[in-house]
């Protein structure tokens, strides 16, 4: 649990810029600042008698930095004390501080209308561990352990898995008031991991949870604030044909869903397809995090059902996931299919196939490993 594995994120902020940092409890946010910004004044507002401090007055922050040497100032866990960001902002603006403000879950700041700096910071954000991060990793663990550093480097994850979650009830859902209901939220989040990659559809899952589906899309949200899901919306620019309108939602890390969808993804399981989609949207939203914070990832499936994984950057490039390890004719129907709406930048399969080759007309089938390499190289065009 001592080893360091060095993270891609690069946030060199310039004297006098800020920035947020976003991210999931334990992904690394910590440790990333104390590995790349030694120098920095830290406050740890997990620390109890340092919360108790300037939660209480908020001004210390500033009777404390107004008269010292220009630095820059990490707030960790901002969120659990909102009012300090009025102190921050004084700061930016009559002093020569600049800070990292890193942050759970922005939920409590927009809901008590904060103050977010009005564009005075940039927004970063930080996600589970990435290929790319740990090019020896094995994909049959990951799909066990997830990639959170503590989970994937830990001898025992599925206690890990166990306790991230309580700690995420107790700490997000309870301590922070964002739900009281909470044995519908604890049923809510394991019905969320079994429809993970699925189209919403908020009736179901509030059936399955007991509430109405009113409270389930405010659970959504939930998930979403606080960085553990995300909404993957539709491609829908078509010519001619009737498309689904509808998001898909994925919870932000496959170790996690699996243990909350109490399943295992074996390789060559019925279980693995959708893990195995999971682990490849992770990589393209480390690669959108990191290296191309501009770039769309959506999905185009038409109401007949025929349906691409990933679209990115407007069919710049389509991506299948299959988690097999052989590619059959059938499996490039819906790409043929896509292609037929409009110029596709490039046609991609990523799947367990041991060497990449090329069909008719112009598809390439990608093992993950390959795609991986080229994505971070930049080769895709995206």
């Amino acid at each position: 649990m001592g080893k360091i594995i060095p993270r891609r994120l690069d946030l060199r902020l310039p004297s006098g810029q800020s920035a947020f940092l976003w991210g999931p409890r334990q992904v690394g946010k910590t440790s990333w600042i104390r590995e790349s910004l030694p120098e920095a004044r830290v406050i740890d507002l997990l620390r109890a008698d340092v919360f108790r401090e300037h939660a209480s007055r908020p001004e210390l922050l500033r009777e404390r930095l107004m008269n010292v040497p220009a630095q820059l100032v990490v707030i960790d866990e901002v969120q659990k004390a909102p009012a300090l960001l009025d102190e921050v902002h004084w700061l930016i603006e009559n002093t020569g501080h600049w800070f990292l403000l890193t942050g759970s879950s922005a939920r409590k700041l927009r809901h008590g209308h904060a103050n977010l700096l009005a564009g005075r910071a940039w927004r970063r954000t930080m996600v589970p561990l990435a290929w790319i991060e740990v090019p020896d990793l094995d994909l049959e663990s990951v799909m066990h352990s997830g990639l959170l550093p503590r989970h994937y480097l830990s001898s025992a994850p599925d206690e890990d898995l166990r306790a991230y979650v309580d700690d995420y009830l107790k700490e997000e859902v309870v301590a922070e008031g964002l739900t009281r209901n909470v044995p519908a939220f604890a049923q809510f989040l394991r019905v969320a991991a079994l429809t993970s990659s699925e189209l919403l559809n908020y009736t179901n899952v509030a059936r399955e949870t007991g509430v109405s589906a009113k409270v389930v899309r405010t659970y959504f949200d939930i998930l979403e604030d606080t960085h553990l899901g995300f909404r993957v919306a539709p491609w829908r620019k078509v010519r001619n044909r009737r498309l689904i309108e509808t998001e898909k939602f994925f919870l932000f890390d496959v170790g996690v869903t699996n243990h909350l969808a109490r399943r295992t993804a074996r390789l060559g399981g019925n279980e693995f397809g959708k893990s195995f989609e999971q682990f490849v949207l992770m990589e393209l939203r480390a690669y959108q995090a990191y290296a191309s914070r501009d770039m769309e990832i959506r999905f185009w499936r038409t109401a007949h059902g025929a349906e691409v994984d990933f679209v990115l950057d407007d069919m710049a490039v389509a991506v299948e996931v299959k988690g097999s390890a052989r590619v059959h004719d059938a499996d490039l129907r819906s790409l043929r299919t896509l292609a037929g709406e409009g110029p596709v930048g490039s046609k991609l399969v990523v799947c367990l196939e041991r060497e990449p080759r090329t069909v008719e007309p112009g598809i390439e089938i990608l093992p993950w490993t390959v795609f991986f390499t080229r994505l971070w190289a930049g080769d895709l065009g995206v």
